[in-house]
């Protein structure tokens, strides 16, 4: 088990804290591989009747992924990366069809990784200090973790949006963009947990299933508002463009302050990586399973891994911090279809297994 991850057995449930507090408990390899270990333990362990899982601190669930380790890896080749990203989509697919509740307290900051590791379990709990999002493109990448899924089932075109622009949503956008079911109030989350711990185990997980449910509705209090609801109409209809050019003109010629600020976000994004991310999420639309999505997003990663972009974004996000990144290319128009066909194409150690 890894030192930044603590698991442990309260009552009925099994816990999983994320315990990497002053680096937003962002995902290392071995944290990976101990949430793995665990859930693959608890899976057949009827003293265990629900999993949650939360983060340590006061900040957030978790950031993402140590985008500071693949900037650094990728420079040597990116071998490790593959491998982590194997792992982590991997557990990914095995929180989305785990065979016990798995219910991811949502708190604060969720964000990449953070978002596979708790948008899909089947009791998904936001509070008013939620921020959640795939911030992929700010950073040379494309969104993973099955979020280019969960984006593209997204009511109208506001994955897109949030896709590309690498928006964040609160409470109720998360709510109403399918990243989460719930909304507790912080205040309530202690007393959420205590609950939980109180439910039953054992080899009926409907009964377990029902007792969760209940001690969550307990606790749920109403949602904010959805901040993207009222701005549907620009939105669906800029995003609906087939070319992120396109999209981009309508944006500029809405004549909505809201979206020309979109516009000036995409500017400052990789052109390259705004492309596959629209290609991205058009495909995975059409995906009937996760698992088709989580081994398309591995081929686009490993190809971001050998592309300029990425570790220029890195560099210049997290660090150097200048905010100033040089994407090459530099402009939409330099981006040919051939180059973003390449990043769907297998990848030279193969596609991602999913046992």
């Amino acid at each position: 088990m890894s030192a930044e991850v603590q698991v442990y057995r309260d009552g009925g449930v099994g816990r999983i804290v994320l315990d990497r507090p002053r680096a937003l408990n962002s995902l290392t390899h071995g944290m990976i591989t101990a949430v793995r270990e665990a859930l693959d333990a608890w899976a057949a362990d009827d003293a265990v009747g629900a999993v949650v899982l939360t983060g340590a601190g006061e900040r957030g669930l978790c950031a993402g992924a140590d985008i500071r380790a693949i900037h650094d890896d990728a420079k040597a080749g990116g071998a490790g990366s593959r491998a982590f990203f194997a792992d982590e989509y991997g557990l990914n697919a095995l929180v989305a069809r785990y065979p016990k509740p798995y219910v991811a307290v949502m708190d604060g900051i969720t964000m990449g990784g953070g978002v596979g590791l708790s948008a899909h379990g089947s009791v998904r709990i936001v509070t008013e200090r939620s921020v959640v999002a795939m911030p992929e493109t700010r950073i040379g990448l494309v969104p993973d973790v099955g979020g280019s899924r969960l984006l593209a089932h997204a009511p109208g075109e506001l994955g897109t949006h949030l896709g590309l622009t690498s928006g964040s949503m609160g409470p109720g956008d998360a709510l109403l963009c399918g990243f989460a079911d719930h909304f507790v109030p912080s205040a309530a989350v202690p007393a959420l947990l205590a609950a939980l711990a109180a439910v039953p185990a054992g080899p009926d997980t409907a009964v377990t299933a029902a007792a969760v449910a209940a001690a969550v509705a307990a606790h749920t209090a109403p949602a904010p508002a959805a901040a993207l609801a009222a701005q549907r109409e620009w939105i669906d209809a800029c995003y609906a463009a087939d070319t992120v050019e396109e999209i981009t003109e309508r944006l500029l010629g809405s004549g909505v302050p809201e979206a020309k600020q979109a516009a000036e976000e995409l500017a400052d994004r990789s052109p390259t990586m705004l492309k596959v991310t629209l290609a991205a999420l058009r495909r995975a639309a059409g995906q009937s399973t996760l698992a088709q999505t989580l081994v398309q997003e591995y081929r686009v990663s490993c190809a971001a891994l050998a592309h300029h972009d990425l570790v220029e974004g890195i560099r210049a996000q997290v660090v150097d911090k200048d905010r100033n990144p040089r994407w090459s290319p530099a402009a939409l128009v330099e981006v040919d279809d051939r180059a973003v066909a390449a990043f769907f194409e297998p990848p030279a150690g193969g596609d991602l297994r999913l046992g």
